[in-house]
């Protein structure tokens, strides 16, 4: 269910920094090295941070942002995203070579935005967050709040940089495992047992250039696309997840029953 991602793609349109602060830092940095070895190329790059006086726009004041075609988007991180997602899904051609950058400390903004979508979409249905009850198989999980499941392969302490190699730099060995495939069987596992699951609706954070990860627009785009059509169907729980290879955090969007004309209320 979840859409290809880019990971081979060198020439983006807008790229969305999530957050202007360290880790955004990092981000427009090193996209400026990737820029300058030719390893990746865009229209511009918008970083998303409430505030104005964020570590990148006070970068950008002073004259010391290198990277070129950098603005800073001054909103938080939900009314950005409101405006961002819809206008993709509204011209999905202009978005088609567009991609995000998320923030290792950011909440579950592509469920959240899903979830209000599907929400303002069905007014009149019960649209709520359902906890992922039967774990997925995979070593390390917690329960966060509102509903998410933070689920990791890695069962140690991981740099925040490492770009997921093929060798594991902790096992030294090679890495088998990813988290998209383990949720694909979960959601099979889930059907076996009778317990209907669309999905999974899979944002996959690759890494795509000097230690920056991205995925798609057009992933975000094809999920909303696949819970919309689970929702005319009518009752339906969807499994959502923004993960990388290792980790990730999960969501089931549950929507209720259509209403049905001349029912009692």
């Amino acid at each position: 269910m979840s859409a290809p991602d880019g990971a081979a793609r060198t020439d983006y349109g807008t790229i969305v920094i999530v957050g202007g602060g360290c880790y955004g830092s990092y981000y427009v940095r090193q996209l400026g090295r990737a820029r300058a070895a030719g390893a990746l190329g865009w229209s511009r790059v918008v970083v998303a941070d409430r505030d104005p006086q964020c570590a990148v726009a006070r970068a950008l004041a002073a004259g010391d942002v290198a990277t070129p075609g950098v603005t800073v988007a001054v909103s938080d991180w939900r009314t950005f995203f409101d405006a961002y997602l819809t206008g993709a899904c509204a011209d999905p051609a202009g978005s088609a070579r567009d991609a995000i950058v998320p923030s290792p400390l950011m909440p579950h903004l592509m469920y959240e935005w899903l979830r209000d979508r599907a929400s303002a979409r069905w007014p009149d249905r019960p649209v709520a967050t359902r906890a992922v009850d039967h774990a997925p198989d995979v070593p390390w999980q917690r329960a966060g709040p509102e509903g998410t499941r933070y689920v990791s392969y890695a069962e140690w302490i991981c740099p925040v940089n490492c770009i997921e190699p093929s060798t594991c730099p902790k096992t030294r060995d090679v890495r088998w495992w990813s988290m998209p495939d383990a949720l694909a069987r979960y959601v099979t596992r889930e059907r076996a047992a009778g317990r209907p699951l669309v999905g999974p609706v899979i944002f996959h954070c690759t890494h795509r250039a000097y230690g920056v990860g991205m995925f798609d627009t057009a992933s975000v785009v094809h999920g909303e696309a696949v819970v919309r059509e689970a929702g005319e169907r009518g009752a339906a729980d969807v499994l959502v997840g923004t993960v990388s290879h290792c980790h990730g955090a999960l969501n089931i969007l549950s929507i209720g029953e259509i209403a049905r004309a001349g029912a009692n209320t």
